[in-house]
């Protein structure tokens, strides 16, 4: 088996090997390892070949997917085109473990991430952040909101942002950064605890079972699971005296949502920027990151030298995920590459996605819903 080990990677002289990911590009944009080159494994394979030829000359190859596994065959493949190559111990998550593992300035870490929010990064993030809570209304005085971090990008930033806007002290609100630990393994809770930490986010966790419960589910697991945390998010919030719960989507997750929903679901609708709880009564969901960007908050990611979680369920929480094709791709991602593909000719396509749910014409639509009654355009003919 062609491997090689972390400990035997570190001895190696800088500038003797290449890194490369194989994992998905859905993967990937939640973080590489640093210097790495991104080449996926189905290009890789298919390719062999070639990129024994055209990748640079006299350096070591050493390939990693997600866990370890899938990127021994890459290996392998690229070693019977002439290539000395090696596939790395335990992968991508190997390497995250072990870098958490490091004895770090903390206080360091914390002051370069919040320094680029107010400096770097401000116009990119903060001051999105701040417009959309203005425009949308999502916070007044006296508000207690539980902000709710998966452990992925998107959420601890947001903690850091509200941490920001709290700062500045305009409105006056609390804060309680809560965690729900739906059953991670042990590397992905210390990974989540370790980034707050790191950040100076001082985090509530609790437990629950629901990837016990989605486990046992065949038919659209992601979904349940979604519902079931919110449930859980909301019931808790609610129980610690929050009266709003805010979660961090951001502005390209809105525009794949209204494409999704036209493409896959035959309707046309938005992810609002706030949501009155059905369920529980006084209670409202929010999301102030709607008009970040996701490259802007990857950008942050990066110039901060931080990683965090992805998906950590028992459904991505496994090598099979680290390969990206036609029957794994998630409609999300599919969508998400539309975009891409239609950006190319049109720069001002997601800008009009956006937009599109805001200038709605209902003298030129032929039927719609408020309230979960449907109109029909005859009605007033």
């Amino acid at each position: 088996m062609r491997e090689v080990s972390l400990s035997e990677l570190e001895r190696m002289e800088e500038g003797s090997f290449l890194l490369i990911d194989t994992r998905s590009s859905d993967n990937v944009r939640y973080g590489m390892i640093p210097g790495a080159i991104h080449i996926s494994e189905t290009e890789l394979m298919e390719n062999a070949a070639r990129y024994a030829r055209e990748l640079p000359d006299g350096r070591t190859l050493i390939v990693y997917c997600q866990r370890g596994v899938r990127s021994i065959a890459v290996s392998e493949a690229l070693a019977d085109c002439g290539r000395e190559c090696f596939s790395l111990a335990g992968g991508y998550l190997a390497w995250l473990r072990a870098s958490t593992n490091k004895v770090e300035d903390g206080q360091e870490r914390q002051k370069k991430a919040e320094d680029s929010i107010r400096g770097k990064f401000h116009k990119q993030l903060f001051s999105p952040f701040a417009k959309a809570c203005k425009e949308y209304r999502l916070m007044e005085d006296g508000d207690r909101i539980a902000v709710c971090i998966s452990g992925g990008k998107d959420s601890m930033l947001m903690a850091k942002l509200f941490q920001e806007l709290q700062r500045h002290r305009k409105i006056s609100f609390d804060l309680l950064f809560l965690v729900m630990d739906p059953g991670y393994n042990g590397d992905n809770r210390r990974l989540l605890e370790y980034n707050a930490k790191t950040l100076g986010v001082p985090i509530t966790v609790f437990e629950s079972t629901i990837f016990d419960v989605v486990d046992t589910v065949e038919k659209n697991p992601c979904y349940l699971c979604a519902r079931m945390r919110r449930g859980y998010l909301y019931s808790k919030a609610k129980e610690l005296g929050c009266n709003k719960i805010a979660l961090g989507h951001h502005y390209d997750d809105v525009i794949e949502t209204i494409l999704m929903g036209m493409l896959h679901g035959g309707q046309v609708q938005t992810m609002m920027p706030k949501l009155h709880s059905t369920n529980f009564e006084g209670m409202e969901l929010i999301r102030p990151m709607y008009l970040i960007r996701e490259a802007d908050i990857c950008r942050w990611r990066d110039w901060s030298e931080l990683h965090f979680l992805q998906c950590a369920c028992h459904f991505t929480d496994t090598c099979t995920t680290c390969h990206e094709d036609g029957t794994t791709a998630s409609k999300r991602l599919e969508t998400k590459k539309l975009i891409a593909a239609l950006k190319e000719t049109n720069p001002q396509i997601e800008a009009n996605i956006f937009k599109s749910v805001s200038n709605v014409n209902l003298n030129t639509v032929i039927a719609y819903k408020k309230d979960g009654v449907r109109h029909h355009f005859l009605e007033e003919y």
